[in-house]
């Protein structure tokens, strides 16, 4: 029997792990915000609290639900007394043992808080009132008898139960004009407190609704809207951002591969489960499977490594000769004489011979004035990969802005053997060679007519907070010649200096002659947030000549007695730009000029330096690029449904025959170990119905329902033959259906739940997943398991003119019993709520003994007294 317990476990893993993927689906929709503004996101098809009691409810009380069908069925529609005392042996054990390891496994001084406290209250008292009904409907209101209302009633239940607790968890109804303490974000388990909260008294028990409503949280009332999912998902990417940033502190010499993969498994862990998850995770540690989240982490790290590879052999085998210019831009200054552009030819067969041709286009560059129109065929030949085009500049006198022209490559042949030299046998096969990017080069011709306009080459520069040292270049235009100084400083504005955001910069760029580009270097500082906006500003002082005789004839050796505008011929500029003419004495005495010397004069202040159009570059410091883009990448891999799904027949039993560690440590590595000599035992134990379950369809067919419709089929047929094994046990050791129900079955069957909570309990922020879905599922294991065979049989007994008989002593007793304890401990879970407690896990070493102590004694005194009943030792009802 112990045998078939774990195969039945093995099969539910593979159930559960189809739910996890039908209740993560998605689904897109557009909104449109208050500005009118559209946009699309995505929201999860399933409810939560619904998935919950309903899929997961399912899922996790399969074999029990199922064996009480079964039985039904296969005794000719008449009662028997291992499913429905299984199904409240199994709550006995859910709500007592299972609750009480929770209690005690927290650590020492941490708790844990029920956080949807509605949701609980409401399946509390459905679980309760579940048992009470099969009490009123064997005891009280048709004793002995099940008529066919009662068990459609009793099956009706659940939707009931589903939609009361869909309404406390959507606040809906009266819940409107009760006070708002959270809302429910809309990641799975994501709960966000709401502003404005007061503090909760020192015998309040914080639960919802005691306090009056607050108008300012209507707009929160914990209904999922895409805003809330917005806010989740940007505190989900600053989580992640942060944990990179910790890991990337913690160990420097880590790779970024290595980096990323403990970031992953660490949010991962972090991160709310579904009770679908632990049931697996539980299911795999216990039978050798490995650790999910350790196998995915390693599992990513592995296929980042092979693409890389996949990518590195691509590029080698590349048979394409690609020819471009490399650079795709050229400066030169118009005295120049002549410029040179290179032309590169890069993969392929470098053992042929190939050509391109070329030409000059014009831009702002006039050819025949600017620049000498050029074109013609550049042959590679064999072992060739670089070639120069070069291009005539024309010089003159004239003052002008910087004009730029074009050179093209075109017409890309391969040329045969034996028929070089450009003779017709040329071949072209563009499958061989091919132009590149950039297959035109842009070349920029400055003047040096004038000393020179010093501007930055835009107003605004967005950079990267992770670029270490920022290289700011300042352009000398219109003009190159003398030597030049330009001051320049830094100036704070959101950003800070003084080494907080960048360091305080300020200095003077010296200009050589026919210099044409300076660049000032700043110092950011990196704080690795995912969300940076913050700026700072570069700004340009006045340019001036050094104090010593210029080559122009004009010498600077006195003061500004006068200055006025005057224009400067510039070609290609629809308004001239203000210049200034000085003129210099010597202080104190006047001094007359000859007309040359005039003239000089003239020529040498026209040509002045000055500030062009952008002289304070304004610096917005932003997240590093990369890092956002990784973390964005990492919450795109952290969906559950990933971990747990399988998406091939050929993963399955990979897996199927692979033994991995069971170990669950807590520490942030998240590199798997070598397997234990437990691991090794429980997979040859369990290798054959891994090899079995294997051919049960993947969770990405069908979108989960194909793995869900065979699973359940086949958890039915196991749950046949344990029942049948079960009573066999029992007969064997002399004990009756009921007891071998309510110790044995239930005991096996809770096993993986047992383990799951306990995962759930010590890893989970909140204690919704370890309890919360205790009481729920207890009240689904009622309405679904005994109603749906009670239904059954009491209309198969009435279509033949009998009624559906069913013993109401010991189960009756069983449920009294069970019903009773369960007030006691909602009572308890109750009152550990108080601040001096904590919540209903963990807390004080003495309180935490004592609760797990009372509730071990309930199930044992369960266990007992319903066993003395059976055997008539007590008198039931």
């Amino acid at each position: 029997m112990f045998y078939m317990f774990l195969g039945v476990s093995i099969i539910a893993d593979r159930f559960m792990a189809s739910i996890e993927v039908i209740t993560s689906q998605e689904r897109e929709i557009t909104i449109k915000k208050p500005n009118g503004e559209k946009s699309t996101t995505t929201v999860r098809i399933w409810n939560e609290t619904v998935s919950n009691l309903t899929l997961m409810a399912l899922g996790s009380s399969a074999p029990e639900i199922l064996l009480s069908v079964v039985e039904v069925c296969g005794h000719n529609f008449d009662a028997g007394e291992l499913g429905p005392n299984t199904i409240v042996g199994s709550a006995a054990f859910n709500m007592f043992v299972i609750i009480g390891l929770c209690v005690s496994v927290i650590p020492e001084g941490d708790h844990r808080k029920v956080k949807h406290l509605r949701v609980f209250f409401v399946t509390a008292f459905w679980s309760i009132f579940a048992y009470t009904w099969l009490y009123l409907i064997l005891a009280v209101i048709s004793p002995g008898i099940v008529e066919v209302w009662e068990g459609l009633l009793t099956l009706f239940f659940f939707p009931v139960c589903v939609v009361f607790a869909w309404v406390a968890d959507r606040r809906l109804l009266f819940y409107k004009y009760v006070y708002k303490r959270y809302r429910v974000g809309k990641q799975r388990g994501m709960i966000i407190e709401t502003e404005g909260e007061p503090e909760p008294s020192k015998a309040d028990i914080e639960m919802d609704g005691r306090m009056l409503n607050s108008h300012s949280e209507e707009l929160l009332d914990g209904v999922l809207d895409v805003d809330d999912k917005d806010l989740d998902e940007e505190e989900a990417r600053r989580e992640m951002a942060r944990i990179l940033k910790e890991l990337k502190q913690k160990h420097p010499e880590k790779e970024m591969e290595q980096l990323i993969e403990l970031a992953n498994y660490q949010f991962l862990s972090q991160q709310q489960k579904s009770r679908a998850f632990y049931r697996c995770q539980a299911t795999r540690l216990m039978t050798g499977a490995g650790n999910i989240l350790k196998k995915h982490a390693a599992d990513q790290a592995r296929r980042a490594v092979g693409m890389h590879e996949l990518r590195s052999e691509v590029s080698e085998h590349d048979f394409t000769s690609k020819i471009f210019f490399d650079p795709g831009t050229y400066q030169c200054l118009e005295n120049c004489g002549t410029v040179a552009l290179n032309v590169v030819r890069r993969g392929g067969d470098l053992t042929s011979t190939v050509s391109v041709d070329y030409r000059t286009e014009d831009g702002t560059a006039n050819a025949g004035s600017d620049y000498q129109f050029t074109e013609g065929v550049i042959v590679f030949k064999p072992g060739e990969t670089e070639k120069e085009i070069r291009v005539d500049i024309i010089d003159d006198d004239i003052f002008e802005e910087d004009e730029h022209f074009l050179v093209h490559l075109s017409n890309v042949k391969v040329i045969s053997e034996g028929t070089g030299n450009g003779n017709p046998g040329l071949n072209h096969v563009d499958t061989l060679a091919c132009l590149g990017l950039p297959s035109t080069a842009t070349v920029t011709i400055f003047d040096d007519d004038h000393a020179g306009i010093f501007t930055f080459e835009e107003p605004v520069v967005h950079i990267s907070e992770s670029i270490g040292m920022m290289e700011v270049k300042v352009v000398r235009t219109s003009g190159a010649r003398g030597v030049v100084v330009l001051p320049y400083k830094t100036i704070e504005g959101t950003a800070k200096g003084g080494g907080e955001d960048f360091e305080d910069t300020h200095g003077v760029l010296e200009f050589q002659n026919d210099e044409i580009l300076k660049t000032i270097m700043v110092k950011i500082l990196d704080h690795e947030e995912y969300d940076k906006q913050a700026n700072f500003y570069i700004e340009l002082q006045e340019p001036e000549w050094r104090k010593r005789g210029w080559t122009g004839g004009f010498v600077k050796t006195g003061t500004v007695i006068f200055a006025k505008d005057v224009y400067r011929k510039v070609q290609g500029r629809d308004k001239p730009i203000p210049s200034t003419i000085v003129s210099i004495t010597e202080e104190g005495e006047d001094e007359t000029l000859t007309k040359k010397e005039e003239d000089e004069r003239r020529v040498a202040e026209m040509g002045r330096p000055t500030l062009g159009e952008h002289v304070k570059l304004e610096v917005v410091i932003e997240e590093s690029y990369e890092f956002k883009s990784t973390v964005d990448k990492l919450i795109k891999k952290t969906n559950l449904a990933l971990l747990v799904g399988t998406n091939s027949w050929r993963d399955q039993f990979v897996e199927a025959i692979t033994v991995n560690s069971g170990e669950d440590d807590d520490d942030d590595c998240a590199e798997e170990k070598l397997p234990s000599c437990f691991d090794y035992i429980m997979h040859f134990l369990t290798v054959f119905w891994k090899i079995l379950f294997a051919f049960v369809p993947p969770t990405d067919y069908w979108n989960g329902w194909a793995c869900f419709v065979v699973s359940i089929s086949m958890i039915g047929l196991l749950t046949a033959v344990i029942g049948d094994l079960a009573s066999h046990f029992g007969c064997t050791i002399g004990l009756k259906d009921s007891v071998t129900a309510v110790v044995f079955v239930a005991l096996g069957t809770s096993v993986p739940d047992t383990f799951a909570s306990k995962v759930a309990a010590i890893q989970d922020q909140y204690a919704d997943a370890s309890i919360g879905n205790v009481t729920g599922s207890n009240a689904v294991n009622v309405f679904l398991g005994i109603g749906v065979a009670w239904s059954i049989a009491a209309i198969f007994h009435q279509s033949r003119g009998g009624y559906f008989r069913v013993n109401p002593g010991t189960l009756a007793f069983s449920v009294t019993l069970f019903t009773i304890f369960a007030f006691i401990c909602i009572a308890v879970l109750m009152y550990r709520r108080r601040p001096e407690i904590g919540g209903e896990l963990g807390g004080p070493r003495i309180p935490k003994v004592l609760t797990t102590s009372l509730f071990f004694s309930l199930w044992l005194m369960y266990i007992v007294f319903s066993s003395l009943e059976a055997y008539c030792l007590i008198e039931g009802f």
